[in-house]
């Protein structure tokens, strides 16, 4: 049981159940927003959300989610919930061509994706309340093996691509895909990952090299003439974020089926933050000589609350969340995981929605420097995916793993990119699936019935033979 107590006069940082002085404690919760805010942004506006709707409900969410984890567990699990990019392919499936970057696509479109969005926080909730009951990550790791998660999290980075590059070509947006566009987008994809290498580790600074790329690409772009300047000053100094709420009808099982069986990508996403934080949080719990606070052992209630998360957003009209890693490195680096720090960031968050010159200067972002953008971001959810299948030992010389991956990214990334709508042509169940079966759905769902075939009938083990590639 974590105790309150105040901070260590020789060990400098803050315990989850610590409080810094009012002054301090908004000035670090103001860098956690700075630090959620490129990537949530974006997000929303990949998707068709509106920014301001978004920056709020998962502001509030995180309010949510760290009230329920104090008040359930007696201590705070310090994590921080914006917009998650496993959620972008299975939604463009609906919200694409609805909708002109910086802006949202209509509310009753966003409406009926936000039962989707119901389904991945019932999902999380009723799968923390299993592994709360049958044995932690051991039990997750038998119906969801890295060869699933990792292989999936692939299809979804890599199944984006087409979206990057129509992004960065304007393709997406009646553009004759000139040369304007490209120059734009290489120039913003170029300074990304200038800033992302060589600013890791510098501070601060360090954190921020998309919201630093995109800046870069801005300023670019406005020669070019594809800043609209126009949008400025068109929405009133306080605004009230548009909230849309869950609406069912004929497409509700295919977005159930399509954008909730995604929680399978965020589920051990979200397990490997719990992890990271908790290492670093009893790191420093016990160089100040106080009590360890053993998060990691909290893994089923803390998929409970991330599915509560989950439910606000898709009740309230924002788009699917998960904790931010990036968010977890900013603790690490300043070695502060207060609670208290984190829901002031919330309630920033929260007032940020109400700012109406922050939509008008999102609006004005051209698209060609979020394509800039997406081809790094997209292309790192497909790496972290294979990074995972390594961290994890996946042996992919094992006939079982070999085919288990082999047909997720086929069926993903294939249906994704080869089909309208990334929606397979499969005439079969046409009641539940009226525009085909969602591609990335479809192949994580073949990726979890042929581990379960494995597991229930056994074939013979083969000792794995190293060949010395590793030399």
């Amino acid at each position: 049981m974590a105790v309150e107590s105040t901070t260590s006069d020789k060990i400098i940082g803050y315990l989850p159940n610590e409080k810094p002085e009012f002054g301090k404690m908004i000035l670090l919760g103001f860098q956690h927003v700075i630090t959620m805010f490129p990537a949530t942004v974006l997000a929303a506006l990949l998707m068709g959300f509106p920014v301001n709707t978004v920056l709020a409900v998962t502001g509030f969410g995180t309010v949510v989610a760290l009230t329920v984890s104090k008040l359930w567990l007696g201590f705070y699990i310090p994590l921080y919930y914006g917009s998650s990019f496993s959620y972008i392919a299975a939604v463009l499936a609906f919200t694409a061509g609805t909708f002109e970057f910086g802006g949202a696509a209509p509310p009753e479109v966003l409406s009926v994706v936000q039962v989707g969005f119901l389904a991945t926080g019932l999902i999380n909730i009723i799968t923390g309340f299993l592994i709360r009951g049958v044995g932690g990550k051991q039990a997750l790791d038998k119906v969801l093996p890295p060869v699933i998660t990792g292989s999936v999290a692939t299809t979804i980075g890599i199944g984006l691509g087409k979206a990057a590059l129509d992004m960065s070509s304007g393709v997406c947006c009646g553009a004759d895909g000139s040369g304007v566009w490209w120059t734009v987008a290489i120039i913003t994809l170029t300074a990304t990952i200038l800033f992302s290498v060589y600013l890791q580790g510098k501070g601060f600074i360090g954190l921020l090299p998309i919201l630093l790329g995109a800046i870069v690409g801005y300023i670019v772009a406005i020669p070019f003439g594809l800043v609209d300047f126009s949008v400025f000053g068109q929405t009133s100094l306080v605004t009230t974020p548009h909230l849309t709420f869950p609406t069912f009808n004929d497409q509700s099982l295919t977005i159930i089926f399509s954008v909730g069986i995604m929680a399978i990508a965020t589920i051990p996403e979200s397990t490997a933050h719990l992890y990271q934080i908790s290492l670093y949080v009893d790191h420093l719990a016990v160089e100040q000589g106080k009590e360890r606070y053993f998060l990691s052992r909290y893994v089923g209630a803390n998929l409970v609350i991330d599915g509560l998360n989950d439910f606000i957003n898709g009740l309230f009209g924002s788009t699917a969340g998960t904790n931010y890693g990036e968010n977890n490195s900013l603790m690490v680096i300043t070695r502060n995981y207060s609670g208290p720090v984190l829901m002031t960031a919330g309630v920033i968050a929260v007032l940020l929605g109400f700012i109406g010159p922050l939509k008008d200067a999102i609006s004005s972002v051209p698209t060609a420097v979020s394509g800039g953008l997406a081809i790094y971001l997209f292309g790192v959810i497909g790496m972290q995916g294979i990074a995972l299948m390594m961290s994890e030992k996946v042996n992919l010389f094992d006939p079982k793993q070999l085919a288990i991956g082999a047909i997720i990214l086929i069926v993903g990334i294939g249906g994704n990119i080869g089909f309208p709508g990334g929606f397979l042509p499969i005439p079969l169940l046409q009641g539940v699936f009226p525009n085909g079966w969602p591609a990335i759905a479809t192949a994580a769902v073949l990726g979890i019935v042929f581990n379960l075939i494995f597991r229930i009938f056994p074939a013979p083990e083969r000792d794995h033979i190293d060949i010395g590639l590793d030399h």
